[in-house]
């Protein structure tokens, strides 16, 4: 039983694909190998991972965590990250925590839905974990005179030296998940 299937539970009994196995397979070797995460990672796992083409040439892992253990991956975010980047050479590596969303509820229907599970707001924090662990310091929409939209997205200037390199993986991997496309910036500090 200990194998690197407990790393990965499906939804349903559904059987995880040959990638998804791959990535289960890093994190039990990551567990058996790397003394500072063992602990840590002894009792997580993940739901599902996939590996997108953004921008060009480039290639992301998205790794979808249960929502519940969010906050457990978020302590070890960085190190768990720059292990699986050495693993996955080349490729850029996310962690994002599995949500829901609800439909809007019928006409005349005593259920409520939870502010949570709406569209709004599971994009929104979709785009808080695709950028973590810098933080969002503003946002900006900008309506173009053909009807779209771009959504300009101001990062924290004290995580620029981890995440600059990152920019187009966020935008390409976030635009995949949502349809929405974000430019990603640090907002310019005037020198006084």
């Amino acid at each position: 039983m200990f194998t690197a299937r407990r790393k990965i539970q499906k939804d349903k009994g559904l059987e995880p694909s040959e990638f998804e196995d791959s990535v289960a397979q890093a994190f039990f070797d990551l567990e058996n190998t790397n003394q500072e995460l063992k602990s840590d990672l002894k009792d997580l796992f993940i739901n599902s991972a996939v590996q997108l083409d953004v921008a060009g040439n480039k290639k992301a892992v998205v790794i979808q965590v249960p929502f519940r253990l969010r906050k457990s991956y978020r302590k070890i975010h960085v190190r768990l990250v720059r292990e699986l980047e050495k693993k996955f050479s080349g490729k850029d590596v996310i962690v994002i925590a599995s949500r829901r969303i609800v439909r809007p509820p019928k006409k005349g229907s005593a259920v409520v839905r939870p502010r949570n599970r709406t569209l709004t707001s599971v994009h929104e924090a979709i785009l808080e974990d695709v950028v973590f662990p810098a933080e969002i310091v503003g946002k900006r929409v900008r309506y173009r005179v053909d009807g779209s939209k771009i959504i300009k997205v101001y990062l924290d200037p004290k995580e620029r030296n981890n995440t600059e390199f990152k920019l187009e993986t966020f935008s390409g991997v976030y635009r995949k998940l949502s349809g929405k496309d974000v430019v990603f910036e640090y907002p310019v500090t005037e020198a006084v």
